[in-house]
């Protein structure tokens, strides 16, 4: 049985996918930003599945101090970790900015799965086969260096959609530095239907089992286990060519560079 954390686990797919995962038998660890709800989520996922092994964390992934945390919390509750699925995401909110004068989707889709993945490198590592599954999407467009710094205003859709591409470029990256760790990017699905599809779009396409499953799936297969540093695109339901700056080696040491220089501050 592995020992799985999945961030965003209080709502919609990532819930769904702790709920599956729990009733197989593994531990899970849920994440959520509101500390009511989360610990409902786990009463609720104890109860519907009979696994006790189940635990969770408050941070809010937009607050970075937040993220840091709930790093330094893990790491002294955990050895090892088996798989981290990077599942929290926001694209309409109340907020645009977090307190840093950062574009919110930037903050909670890319930068906070960065340096929670890299805070939790070493019960990563501890782990004898790990997997890190970040959660990208169909919408992926090109990064302006100046939106990512904050220093440019754009709209809900296009720093969504570049914050997606910038967790892929990354992935991959990461896939290639650290080998031992089998590291995807999936689009989960176009409009699954969440929380999240209905208050951007009001209307979803599938359901969010579509979603949470191809999770399971490239989390636990051991058919995935030579497809590190790849990207699922479940509307396809197939591995598939992400956005081509994810290959372009200057484009991702740009971002790279950036992101470092914005999490150094």
């Amino acid at each position: 049985m592995k020992r799985i954390l999945i961030t965003g686990s209080t709502d919609g797919v990532g819930k769904l996918t702790a709920t599956k995962l729990a009733k197989e038998g593994h531990e899970i660890i849920v994440h959520g930003r509101n500390a009511k709800k989360l610990e409902n989520t786990i009463s609720e996922i104890k109860q519907k599945t009979n696994n006790q092994r189940i635990s969770g964390y408050v941070s809010d992934l937009s607050d970075f101090v937040s993220v840091k945390q709930m790093i330094t919390d893990m790491t002294t509750d955990f050895s090892s970790i088996d798989v981290l699925i990077n599942n929290a995401g926001v694209f309409i909110s109340g907020l645009d900015q977090n307190q840093n004068g950062l574009d919110l989707r930037f903050a909670v889709n890319y930068l906070a799965p960065y340096l929670l993945t890299y805070g939790l490198l070493p019960v990563l590592e501890n782990s004898l086969s790990s997997r890190v599954i970040n959660l990208s999407s169909a919408a992926q467009s090109a990064v302006s260096m100046e939106a990512l710094e904050g220093t440019e205003l754009i709209s809900t859709n296009a720093s969504y959609a570049q914050s997606k591409l910038a967790l892929t470029m990354w992935s991959f990256r990461f896939a290639k530095l650290h080998p031992e760790i089998i590291t995807i990017a999936v689009n989960p699905g176009s409009l699954l239907n969440t929380k999240m599809a209905q208050e951007a779009y009001g209307q979803h396409w599938s359901s969010a089992d579509k979603g949470a499953d191809i999770l399971i799936e490239l989390a636990l297969s051991e058919k995935h286990a030579n497809h590190t540093g790849t990207y699922f695109d479940n509307d396809k339901g197939a591995f598939s060519n992400a956005h081509n700056d994810v290959y372009s080696e200057e484009k991702v040491n740009q971002l790279l560079s950036i992101t470092n220089k914005i999490l150094n501050k």
